[in-house]
């Protein structure tokens, strides 16, 4: 079956490179995939698999439906892009300014369509019922997973996988673990309000510069002092806006980042921990503070048994030594984790790099690019979780 797997694949693989390349030409950013999602629809409309499109705003769903099967499997890939200038120098290079597939989704939806191929070529084979789900909009939150999942998508689905191409792994290989794999991913912002005046003066002014750098130091130590040091946090302080005069101390500042957690209880401690060192310096300096914090995806978390099912496959396709297990948490965040927090689920990080060809850099990079082949092995491990059913 091994070889039967692959075989299928290679022989979808140059058409799926062209689809692959001719999305990342054209990257659409959020819910607006509307190309993307026409490429998607048009591919399994040949394939006779009945469509669903403009779930979750502009995603689209394929139904692989097998007569007598009680069984449902899900595999899911996401199509839009980032809003990040490509500084590669590809031959298909993202024809727009501004925007671009650094992250690799334009290579997730290739993938799935091929996968759609191979599994209507092997439909015979096939013990369960397999949902495509196209996804739009997984780099903003609130994202297009809720949003399918709020058009039912998870509806009759026992399972569900998803896949991501993975630079940091040699082509080749496959990378996952057990329970939680990405993070809780969470943003805020904070406003300090102090005095402002003429920068020659300083005493006649509260300096909301000064005190917005003392809570950047001070931000440093929450995850060094106040978390366990067994747990996974981040805490990046990403934003400072602050005045526009060289000669004037403003009366405001503002900041903003992120919190990356894999538990709540985590979470919670550096919510706590922001705030009474934003409440410390303004209050010591006779200012203010405004604290915006919001949640984002859940964290992505992994189930045993599609754990199992997944390394089954992995080790099937490329041995043992090329399954890495368990990786360690990444605080990543995805919103793949809204699927997991309902239905049984595993993510599965597909490598994607070469280091003799220079693909190397990580996901978001401006010079990000995968080796194509990844797109190969990505089709053949979820056609495996599929046809095991």
């Amino acid at each position: 079956m091994k070889k039967k797997i692959f075989d299928h694949c290679q022989r979808h693989y140059d058409d799926i490179v062209s689809i692959r390349r001719d999305i990342h030409q054209h990257p659409e950013i959020g819910f607006e995939v509307e190309r993307t999602a026409g490429i998607v629809a048009d591919a399994l409309n040949r394939l006779d698999i009945p469509v669903n499109t403009g779930i979750g705003r502009t995603g689209v769903v394929g139904n692989l439906d097998v007569p007598g099967a009680t069984k449902r499997i899900a595999l899911r890939a996401d199509m839009d892009a980032l809003p990040i200038q490509e500084q590669t120098e590809v031959p298909f290079k993202s024809k727009f300014d501004g925007k671009a597939h650094l992250c690799g989704h334009d290579a997730h939806t290739a993938m799935l369509i091929g996968t759609a191929r191979v599994l209507t070529e092997l439909r015979s084979s096939l013990k369960t019922h397999i949902r495509l789900i196209f996804q739009p909009c997984e780099e903003s939150y609130p994202g297009g997973a809720q949003a399918m999942i709020n058009d039912s998508v998870l509806n009759d689905v026992d399972e569900i996988y998803g896949f991501h191409v993975f630079p940091l792994y040699p082509v080749g290989h496959y990378a996952t673990c057990k329970g939680p794999m990405l993070a809780q991913s969470d943003t805020f912002e904070i406003t300090i309000t102090g005095k402002g005046g003429h920068a020659a003066f300083p005493h006649l002014t509260v300096d909301p510069v000064l005190l917005g750098a003392q809570f950047v130091n001070a931000a440093q130590s929450i995850v060094s002092r106040n978390v366990n040091p067994l747990d996974s946090a981040v805490v990046s302080i990403t934003e400072f806006h602050a005045g526009d005069a060289k000669n004037v101390i403003p009366p405001s500042i503002t900041l903003g980042g992120t919190v990356r957690t894999l538990n709540l209880t985590v979470q919670k401690r550096i919510i706590t921990q922001l705030e009474n060192l934003l409440k410390g310096i303004t209050t010591a300096n006779d200012a203010s503070y405004r604290f915006d914090y919001q949640e984002g995806c859940p964290v992505t978390f992994n189930h045993d048994p599609c754990v199992e099912r997944v390394l089954s496959s992995a080790r099937t396709l490329v041995g043992e030594e090329n399954t890495i297990f368990p990786i360690s948490p990444i605080l990543g965040g995805e919103d793949f984790a809204c699927y997991s927090q309902q239905t049984p689920a595993c993510f599965v990080m597909v490598g994607a790099g070469n280091e003799q060809k220079g693909i190397v850099n990580m996901c978001h990079h401006p010079q990000f690019d995968i080796d194509e082949k990844s797109m190969l092995y990505g089709m053949a491990l979820s056609v495996s979780i599929a046809l095991k059913g």
